[in-house]
This record gives structure tokens, C-alpha cells and sequence, in this order.
């Protein structure tokens, strides 16, 4: 399945069940001036979380294009960090809550994707029972259920304040047998990855660390567009997890990478950096490292945000002389971005 399959097969289903389908918000935040780009799907939905604006409906999916720069030493060096990314996202303001959002993630993931039900792992907030024992109702065995604290499980608000509340996250193991009984899950393993989350949205958190319930209970979900298109394209039909999933392995990236290996006469081999780096594992480094940048800083100038020497407009010049950088590894020591 192609990514603008998967994409729209998401938004599709979601509008089967009386969402409205929204368009992406731009990169650059029109609903708090004092961040620096988009970094999740909720954040333009966040004054109606908060009752300040009311929507013409109760249920929304999209799929939004987002920039955080928190990992950015890690694009390059994993099978799955980026900069820039798109996360599929439903939700709901003041209308279903936990038993909703977890019945449609389960039914979509297991029925619409077909993703391999064994291979999938849950986690939710340590208090949290109630989702605790929705899981379990779904038929999910105990034992694939595991309870983590605040720092994995209660999504917080970006900023200093705002919504926030318990989440659910889904799991996938990616190691050859699948067999890890979920020793991976939070162990920042590329053969275990989040692709899921499910945020329970019902306190508006103060700048003093205080947290007050709000009027009403929302859902806030994201789903990472390219984690999933990574095990979808690349374990022929979920059955061969013989070598490691990549989300630079997809069609989201291959175009980027047959135009480069053209410009540069280099070969891009899917190696990941190890201890006493090879050539080759250079070679693939900064092909990600490229491959990642160029989509970042595409999206962003599109959404009016140019490189310069300020606020956000520094971060994309500071991107953009990464990306030049790796680019030596690569044989360029002329202008060759324009040509991506």
C-alpha cells in the first residue's frame, strides 16, 4: 500500500465514523504566537479543547504536517527520527472518550491495516484502570498490557500550560520472531516502536505545575503517517521481519534517494551507524540526514518560513547547513539542494 493509500484509507475511515476531515494547519503556529512550529496534530484544535472557540462539529481527522527539532542529532542515526513529519490524528471535543478512541484505533489497526494483532503491544498511565480494563475487553491478554508514569504515558501540554491528560500508546515489535514479550516497549529500540497514541485530554495544566479538569473530557490521537508506512511497505505483507524497518525504506523517501544517488554515483545500502563506522554507513547517514532535511525545509519555505537569522527562521538555516554538511560525505561541494 502506497503512503497516499494509507493516508487517505486513515481520513477515510475516521469520516466513516462522522468525523469531519480537516485540511493540515501550516508549519507555522497560528494558534500560539510563542512556539516555533506545528509539532503535533492537536495543537490547532488546542483553543477548542479549552472552550475558547466552538467548532461547527464535535469529531475531526486530519492529517498534519509537523516540525520538532528536539531529536534532530538522531535523523541520520536511526531507522526512524525525522524533523519534519505527518501525524494522523482523530478527535473529539467534549463528545466520545476512552472507549471510543481505543475501540476505533484497535479496529483500524487490526482490520483496516490488518497489522499483525501478536505483534502489538499497549501501554497506558499507571492509574489508569479504565483503559487498563477497556483493553482487556477488546480481548487483549493482560500480559500485553503494561502501566508506565507520567514521563511515558501523561501527555503534557507544549508550552507552559494547557490541555493535557493520561495516554495509551500502541506498540509494534519489529524483531525477526516477534517474540521479545514487550521487553522492548519504551526502550528507545528501533525493533520496537510507538506508531500510536492515544491522549485522554481532561485538565488544563497551569505554569505552576497545578492541573485543573476542564469543562468537558477530549480525545486527541496521533498517529506517526511515516512509522506505519514503514511496516507496511517494507515486511512484504508482514511476513518476513528479517532485516530492520526503516521509515527511509517507503516511497516517501525513495524518490529522494534515486535522485540522489544519481547526483552523487553513490548507492544508498540501509546500513545504520555502529561502532568503527564504515564508508558505506556514512554513505547511508547522510542520505537520511538529506533526505529528512529536504522535506523539512520544502514544507516550511512552502508555508512561508524562510532560513535567516532569527526565531524560527535560524532553525531552518541551521537544518538547512546540517544537511549542506553531510552533504560532503556525499562528493558535493556545490549547490545541489535546489536540484532535490
Amino acid at each position: 500500500m502506497k503512503t497516499d493509500e494509507i493516508r487517505e484509507k486513515y481520513l477515510s475511515f475516521y469520516e466513516t465514523k462522522g468525523h469531519t476531515r480537516c485540511e493540515s494547519d501550516v508549519l507555522v503556529p497560528t494558534w500560539d504566537p510563542s512556539v516555533l512550529f506545528t509539532p503535533a496534530g492537536m495543537n490547532p484544535f488546542k483553543d477548542h479543547f479549552l472552550g475558547k472557540v466552538k467548532l461547527d462539529f464535535t469529531r475531526a481527522t486530519s492529517s498534519q504536517k509537523c516540525l520538532r527539532t528536539g531529536d534532530i542529532d538522531n535523523v541520520g542515526r536511526t531507522s526512524y527520527h525525522h524533523t519534519f513529519f505527518e501525524m494522523l490524528g482523530n478527535f473529539s471535543v467534549g463528545e466520545y472518550f476512552k472507549e471510543e478512541a481505543i475501540g476505533y484505533a484497535w479496529e483500524f489497526i487490526t482490520e483496516s491495516l490488518k497489522l499483525p494483532k501478536d505483534r502489538l503491544w499497549i501501554t497506558v498511565y499507571l492509574e489508569d484502570d479504565e483503559a487498563f480494563d477497556m483493553w482487556r475487553r477488546i480481548g487483549l491478554p493482560e500480559e500485553r498490557i503494561s502501566r508506565w508514569g507520567e514521563k511515558e504515558n501523561f501527555w503534557g501540554p507544549v508550552g507552559a500550560e494547557g490541555p493535557c491528560g493520561p495516554c495509551s500508546e500502541l506498540h509494534i515489535d519489529l524483531t525477526p520472531e516477534g517474540d521479545t514479550k514487550g521487553s522492548l516497549v519504551n526502550a528507545d529500540s528501533g525493533q520496537c516502536i510507538e506508531i500510536w497514541n492515544l491522549v485522554f485530554i481532561q485538565y488544563n495544566a497551569n505554569p505552576d505545575g497545578t492541573f485543573v479538569p476542564l469543562a468537558a473530557r477530549h480525545v486527541d490521537t496521533g498517529m506517526g503517517f511515516e512509522r506505519v508506512a514503514a511496516v507496511m511497505q517494507s515486511t512484504n505483507g508482514f511476513s518476513d521481519f528479517s532485516r530492520p524497518v526503516s521509515n527511509y525504506d517507503t516511497d516517501v523517501f525513495s524518490p529522494i534517494f534515486a535522485e540522489l544517488e544519481k547526483l552523487s554515483g553513490k548507492k544508498y545500502a540501509a546500513t545504520l551507524p555502529g561502532p568503527g563506522q564504515t564508508g558505506q554507513e556514512k554513505t547511508d547517514t547522510a542520505f537520511r540526514v538529506i533526505g529528512d532535511h529536504i522535506r523539512t525545509l520544502s514544507f516550511s519555505i512552502a508555508d512561508g518560513i524562510q532560513p535567516g537569522n532569527t526565531d524560527r527562521n535560524y532553525v531552518l538555516r541551521r537544518i538547512l547547513r546540517r544537511a549542506v554538511r553531510y552533504g560532503r560525505t556525499l562528493g558535493f561541494h556545490e549547490p545541489f539542494f535546489f536540484k532535490l
